[in-house]
């Protein structure tokens, strides 16, 4: 049958019929245990309860109404999100791109400036600001020549960085932990030099949180792991546990620069959105979860390490709380579909490496679980090799 979608996604063969919690239900009625979380996106698992009730109640009172009104579920969940962050000031868009695209705009017009800085095996989304931030080509082949004034350098190379930041400069933006790029975490010197560097040439500093925020990594954030102050940070993925919302979350010095008509969104800070992206957050950011996702994050890696650190083709093992990537020789594309044919999905990150994002709440059973299943393929595919 002949599809009328563009085949911009290399689909799995999977389709699902329903979900809940950790597990995807398909069309055939096999059950998978999903450590993708929706690319980060269902950090509560799939249709939590708490999530459920508070659309729905929103969904009973309206649906839509523009920004032209004030809300109080957006100044509530601006609050809980800049509390989080220790910043000030929160603008909701739709994505994880379009945030990134308001942050570049918000720190050219707040710096006059135009150059931002950023690095290679990074990924801030596929619009135009975006993606000329994104420092990898696949990204951007085919689409002819990108924004100027975007420099991409080598990711934890302290020379590198030194030879270009200058008072030219608008902005530097990075991952913490390069997700689609490899699992690369950044070197907590290299961010030191970075602040530095920043403050001394009047550049702002852009933490992109889009995979790594709302307590991936055991903290709202993962810039809290460095003591760092960031200027702007961006969040969407796991905001909304599902629901489509993004937001740019900044300090009150930036106010100036983004007043009335600077920017917008019509479906940005959406009623259904910010409904679920507060019973997320008071979820989430709270002490005894976040405690317990570091305990499962530390759980998840130390029985990787224990039971696949000494495989044959497991190079490297890497990550903060439960964003992990385990580098392996072999063909990752063939492993992750080996691991849905037995019931686990996984994600690849980069080249040569197995993802994996499973919910924050995961429980030590379903890590045991994945681990069987990921070592008994691992083995298999290491032994076919051969």
């Amino acid at each position: 049958m002949m599809s009328h979608l563009f085949p911009t996604y290399s689909r799995w063969e999977i389709e699902p019929a329903s979900a809940k919690g950790t597990k995807i239900t398909a069309v055939d009625g096999k059950e998978y245990l999903d450590f993708t979380s929706g690319i980060g996106v269902c950090n509560l698992g799939h249709c939590h309860p708490h999530i459920e009730q508070a659309v729905t109640e929103q969904l009973k009172k309206f649906w839509h109404v523009s920004n032209l009104f004030p809300q109080s579920m957006q100044e509530k969940a601006a609050k809980l999100l800049a509390e989080a962050a220790g910043l000030d000031l929160v603008f909701f868009a739709n994505s994880g791109a379009e945030a990134n695209e308001a942050a570049l705009k918000l720190a050219r017009k707040a710096t006059s400036r135009s150059k931002i800085i950023s690095f290679n095996n990074s990924f801030h989304g596929r619009t135009f600001g975006s993606m000329a931030a994104t420092g990898q080509d696949k990204i951007k082949n085919g689409f002819g020549p990108m924004l100027e004034t975007f420099i991409h350098l080598p990711f934890n190379h302290v020379e590198a960085f030194l030879d270009e930041i200058d008072q030219d400069t608008a902005a530097v933006v990075l991952e913490i932990v390069q997700g689609e790029g490899g699992i690369n975490v950044v070197d907590p010197e290299f961010l030191k030099i970075i602040e530095k560097a920043c403050k001394e040439n009047g550049a702002l500093l852009i933490v992109d949180e889009i995979q790594t925020g709302i307590g991936r990594t055991g903290k709202p954030f993962a810039f809290q792991h460095y003591n760092l102050k960031p200027d702007i940070i961006t969040v969407a993925k796991g905001l909304g546990s599902g629901f489509p919302i993004g937001a740019v979350v900044g300090t009150a010095q930036l106010q100036e620069a983004f007043g009335p008509g600077s920017h917008g969104s019509t479906f940005g800070g959406n009623p259904i959105a910010i409904a679920a992206a507060v019973a997320t957050m008071e979820m989430v950011f709270t002490k005894q979860f976040l405690t317990e996702t570091t305990t499962m994050g530390q759980y998840l890696y130390n029985q990787i390490e224990a039971n696949l650190g000494k495989l044959e083709g497991v190079l490297d093992i890497r990550g903060i709380g439960l964003i992990i990537g385990i580098e392996i020789s072999g063909n990752v594309p063939e492993v992750l579909s080996r691991l849905r044919s037995k019931g686990l999905i996984v994600l690849p990150a980069g080249e040569k490496v197995i993802r994996l994002l499973p919910p924050l709440n995961i429980t030590k059973g379903e890590i045991d679980q994945a681990i069987s299943l990921l070592k008994s393929t691992l083995a298999d595919v290491t032994s076919a090799a051969v």
